[in-house]
């Protein structure tokens, strides 16, 4: 029997490339088996995405060959049967959603394979509850949130019943528990014989997979296991990856403190084992919080309905009442259709208020008369899905259009390098590069340039490191960190718990359109009666925190970054560490 996948020395460039710049995908062979759960990982730009649409001949081989269970892709009567074997749940899912309805949209691939209705129903059904959807089959998918439509675009593939799934960040846009639920879903379909791949920039998803993939500049740089790429430090700084999390947390509690040098790599089990405390108590007092200047943002009993006075009508936001103040950067959390997005785009003006009261530094957005421009000139909005958003052919253009509109042409291209040089976009290597040929995270870091050069007052992101790899989280981390030190207050929401932990001093808990709780982040994410029930997950950090408590182990209360956990220790050991 032929492998599944099978890639023959496949080299790819994008169309209109020359010769002489690098090819996305360089000379590949491998071979990936019926049954196998395979996870894709590499830096923003290495290739994975290109890798895995010549999995289902979406792109073809610029040189070599690509086999699906025996079938050339470019050979154009293979590709029904090709296609209907391999399904694929995209990076960005409204690129996969067809109907104007949920039921129907799910409904498509089923119904182009002449299935008997009663079986399509059945299948729809059953792949609207797999992704907990099934309530919103009637709503037009437009109106849902990015994580909801990722759920959507899941359930069009399972309802194909493939033999070979691939997800492409699919979980990139999802909270912490829905990020769970696909995961399950995955381990349920490789445990059914079912090939499972997915691209991942989370590296404790990628532990959980047989067979690890590392793509670097194109190329295939490593073919194994997970535990022997997680021990190769050389390989994982050269495709700028790093251990998962939890790994790095609790390896450096164990090298800190002899008394945790037993303890499991395995986080769970790591959890239930921690040793109880038997030295000197020493308690490590945490910096405090930062002080609060004036009101930022103020919104009053805010409502919002999409489609209002319509059939479709589906309020989105419920009598939300918060402030947001000067000098301490605003985190927004949720569940997947909280109404995070929709507050958000009330905060630059994009939608305004139906009922109640926003109003952004100077401006009251409820005024009719208020100046849109100057809104957007103060409040910068960096979107959940920027490449939606682009309107020019090339990176420098895209970057320039803003200012252009808002400034004219003076310092035009400074401002231009400038914000790109911010975010790590090399000038002369990205200025000329046509949008389309971005991966997923160079268009996250594009559109956050466009958005920098305008110079906001108030800089506002959506899921700002969805799609980054590691090392550009850590990079944009510290560019946003940067930017609030030069006077540019920050408000970002995140499924990332790191994200708001790592970047914010306040935050919001929303839930079903409603606000939970706003106040200091530390004392929010360690409430875990309200992170329960706000859907969320407490960040690996806090939990070990909190089991380390529970056996007398000295940690202040209000531990959320790995950092503070740390210093904890020092202090506790004396500033000694062990190994």
């Amino acid at each position: 029997m032929p492998p599944l996948i099978q890639f023959d020395h496949v080299t790819y460039r994008h169309p209109g490339s020359d010769e002489a710049s690098l090819p996305a995908l360089k000379d590949i062979s491998v071979t990936i088996d019926q049954g196998e759960w395979v996870a894709i990982v590499g830096a923003n730009g290495s290739g994975k995405t290109t890798f895995a649409r010549h999995c289902n001949a979406l792109l073809l081989p610029t040189h070599g060959q690509v086999l699906i269970d025996g079938k050339n892709t470019t050979q154009a009567t293979h590709l029904p049967q090709i296609r209907a074997h391999i399904g694929m749940v995209f990076q960005n899912p409204e690129d996969q959603i067809v109907a104007t309805l949920i039921e129907e949209d799910t409904a498509f691939g089923p119904e182009n394979l002449a299935l008997q209705p009663a079986e399509i129903r059945e299948r729809v059904a059953t792949a609207l509850a797999t992704v907990k959807m099934s309530g919103q089959k009637s709503r037009p998918p437009h109106l849902l949130s990015a994580g909801q439509k990722q759920r959507v675009a899941l359930a069009g593939v399972l309802a194909m019943q493939p033999e070979c799934i691939i997800f492409d960040e699919s979980t990139a846009m999802l909270d912490p528990r829905g990020r769970q639920d696909v995961l399950a879903e995955m381990q349920s379909l490789h445990s059914r014989g079912i090939t499972v791949i997915f691209i991942t920039h989370f590296m404790e998803e990628a532990a959980r997979a047989d067979r690890v993939l590392a793509m670097n500049n194109g190329s295939l740089a490593f073919d194994g296991t997970p535990k022997v790429l997680f021990a190769d430090f050389g390989l994982l700084k050269e495709c700028g990856l790093e251990q998962p999390s939890t790994l790095l947390l609790l390896n450096e509690i164990r090298r800190l403190n002899p008394q945790l040098a037993g303890l499991s790599t395995d986080f769970e089990q790591a959890l239930q084992h921690i040793p109880q405390y038997s030295g000197k108590f020493v308690h490590k007092a945490l910096d405090d919080e930062p002080t609060s200047g004036d009101t930022l943002i103020a919104v009053k009993s805010l409502n919002h309905t999409y489609l209002l006075d319509t059939p479709l009508a589906q309020q989105a936001l419920f009598d939300v009442s918060l402030e947001v103040h000067s000098g301490a950067a605003h985190g927004f959390c949720g569940a997947t259709g909280s109404g995070k997005s929709t507050l958000l785009q009330h905060l630059n003006g994009l939608y305004r208020p139906q009922s109640g009261e926003v109003r952004v530094g100077p401006y009251s957005l409820s005024d009719p008369e208020v100046d849109i421009k100057a809104v957007r000139r103060y409040a910068g909005l960096v979107f959940q899905n920027p490449e939606i958003y682009f309107f020019e052919q090339y990176v420098g253009d895209e970057i320039a259009y803003g200012p252009k509109m808002l400034y004219g042409n003076e310092s035009l291209a400074r401002r231009v390098k400038d914000a790109m040089e911010l975010v790590g976009l090399d000038f002369d290597k990205f200025k000329d590069r046509m949008t389309y040929t971005l991966s997923g995270g160079e268009k996250r870091k594009v559109a956050l340039a466009a958005t920098m050069a305008l110079q906001p007052r108030l800089l506002i992101l959506d899921e700002p490191t969805a799609g980054l790899d590691p090392a550009s989280r850590r990079n944009l981390h510290s560019i946003l960190k940067n930017s609030q030190e030069k006077g540019i207050e920050l408000i970002l929401s995140s499924h990332s718990m790191g994200d708001i932990t790592e970047l914010t001093q306040k935050m919001t808990i929303l839930s079903n359109g409603r606000s939970m709780r706003t106040g200091n982040t530390a004392d929010l994410f360690n409430d875990e009666q309200l992170i329960e029930e706000a859907s969320l997950g407490q960040p690996s950090v806090v939990r070990l925190a909190s089991a380390m408590r529970a056996r007398g182990w000295p940690i202040p209360q209000r531990v959320v970054k790995a950092e503070q956990l740390f210093d904890a220790l020092q202090a506790g050991n004396g500033g000694q560490t062990h190994g």
